[in-house]
């Protein structure tokens, strides 16, 4: 009797942790998605394709990427604690930061290679041809950054030249009518100005990190969940080496979840960065460091008046969801 009442005891106990260790596995599996909105930028693409051919879930982590066309209405939203994440320009990301310290980047998804240009009228040859011209620009943001980077290269500054409140899509007509003479755009708007007329004055391949995009996450989030964005990070990477080892099918994907013509996608004049080119960024020995350059959109803010104050930037930044690739 008492051998049976031991043996008894010893299966209780073990269905008692087997039941346990499963209770634990449910709780695990039933976390919420971690919410990010996405937008139409070639940038944020790869999300789709981990999305699509399971490499999130793979790894461990659920997701639910939301699709908005207003981006900068989501990144208020996240702002609000609406999402856990949101993919933001550099620029917009030091804004954003301004108003809520607690958040931080934790990876750059692409850098801008030329995909960003100013597009000029026929008769402006070199960058110190826009003195006393018109250059249109997102004012504000980064597009304002980027033209005063440019200015830069001939030794003029914003004062050299005026400066015109434009989205990118209005650049090509503004120009036709000489309502301006310069503007920042991207495609499909700057072949739509050479079409009219306008040719490429300058591009951000000349200059290297400025204008790039990164994943964002709420400070609750990161301490919450860090495993879920450390396998969020491994997913995400997975797929950009994939769609770059395999564009005609990441294409494909992306066309067929986003409903755009195929011929619409293009990885020209953007770099999805990978793990390594990651890595270099976070580096504060790099020239191109994601902290010089946030340096330079904090500079800039604080002098135009968009901003009161930064938080320090080193805080801003988490590289620690770089360092376990799998």
């Amino acid at each position: 009797m008492f051998k049976l009442l031991r043996y008894l005891s010893i299966f209780l106990i073990t269905a008692c942790l087997l039941f346990a260790c499963n209770t634990s596995a449910l709780t695990q599996l039933k976390r919420p998605p971690l919410k990010i909105p996405s937008g139409y930028f070639v940038g944020e693409y790869p999300g789709i394709i981990a999305q699509e051919k399971g490499f999130f879930k793979a790894q461990g982590v659920d997701v639910e990427l939301i699709r908005k066309r207003y981006i900068q209405l989501e990144q208020a939203n996240f702002n609000a604690g609406k999402y856990d994440g949101v993919i933001s320009s550099l620029g917009s990301f030091m804004i954003l930061s301004a108003t809520n310290p607690d958040i931080q980047g934790v990876m750059v998804v692409d850098e801008s290679t030329g995909a960003d240009a100013v597009v000029a009228q026929s008769q402006i040859k070199t960058v110190a041809d826009l003195k006393g011209k018109k250059l249109g620009a997102n004012l504000g943001g980064f597009s304002e950054v980027f033209v005063t980077e440019m200015l830069k290269t001939a030794n003029l500054t914003s004062d050299d030249v005026n400066l015109v409140k434009l989205e990118a899509s209005e650049i090509p007509k503004r120009l036709k009518n000489n309502a301006i003479q310069a503007g920042h755009s991207w495609e499909p708007h700057l072949s739509e100005a050479i079409t009219l007329g306008g040719h490429i004055l300058f591009t951000s391949k000349q200059t290297p990190g400025l204008i790039s995009d990164m994943i964002v996450f709420r400070g609750k989030t990161i301490r919450d969940r860090p495993e879920d964005i450390r396998a969020f990070v491994r997913g995400w990477l997975q797929a950009t080496t994939y769609w770059k080892a395999n564009v005609q099918e990441g294409n494909a994907i992306i066309s067929k979840v986003l409903k755009i013509p195929i011929n619409t996608i293009s990885l020209e004049g953007v770099n999805l960065t990978d793990l390594g080119e990651n890595q270099k960024f976070f580096q504060f020995s790099n020239p191109h460091s994601i902290y010089k350059t946030a340096k330079i959109y904090a500079d800039f803010f604080i002098r135009s008046g968009n901003v009161t104050r930064i938080p320090e930037l080193k805080s801003l930044f988490n590289s620690s969801f770089l360092n376990s690739p799998s």
